[in-house]
């Protein structure tokens, strides 16, 4: 073997090197772009619930099962001319409440002294949208068994009325 064979087989070398190094190379430097169903997915989310922001919107993505980084979802939005942490302060407590004053139902247990001196425990319910108050039960003794007996039960038929619950006999 001559000093020029050793010369060319690490040329050859070098040369199958550099090729194989350029053809593996990837074809777009950088991280690989967000497949497009989930950015369409993101958008549509966007769209639809105008008030989450990016975290909730990831966090629903991961409930479906679709991994991807927050931070990908708050570059989705941002792309899209989209403001990713929308303005808290939109809506207030008070309009939150009158909004959803329909559905709610306040429940109390309240203690009242008879003219003979009986103590009697009542549970009662106020609705917000009527602010009707209604005597669930009352008793002297209240156990556990009354109160999980006289709780507030789902309501029930048209528009959302359920018939009256009788009050239970303290004796």
């Amino acid at each position: 073997m001559t000093s020029t064979d050793g010369v060319f087989v690490t040329y050859n070398r070098d040369l199958l090197r550099r090729r194989h190094a350029r053809m593996s190379r990837p074809k777009r430097p950088g991280r690989p772009r967000t497949i497009r169903s989930i950015r369409v997915l993101v958008l549509r989310f966007a769209k639809e619930n105008p008030s989450r922001d990016y975290r909730r919107i990831h966090g629903e993505l991961l409930v479906l099962g679709i991994k991807v980084a927050a931070s990908t979802v708050w570059q989705i939005l941002t792309d899209a001319s989209i403001d990713p942490a929308p303005e808290r302060a939109s809506s207030t407590w008070a309009q939150f409440l009158r909004s959803q004053a329909d559905a709610l139902l306040a429940c109390g247990f309240f203690e009242t002294v008879t003219l003979t001196g009986a103590r009697i425990y009542v549970l009662v319910e106020i609705e917000h949208a009527s602010r009707q108050i209604r005597i669930l039960g009352a008793t002297p003794h209240p156990t556990a068994a009354w109160v999980t007996q006289n709780r507030p039960q789902p309501r029930h038929g048209p528009g959302g009325r359920r018939p009256p619950t009788p009050v239970p006999d303290p004796r």
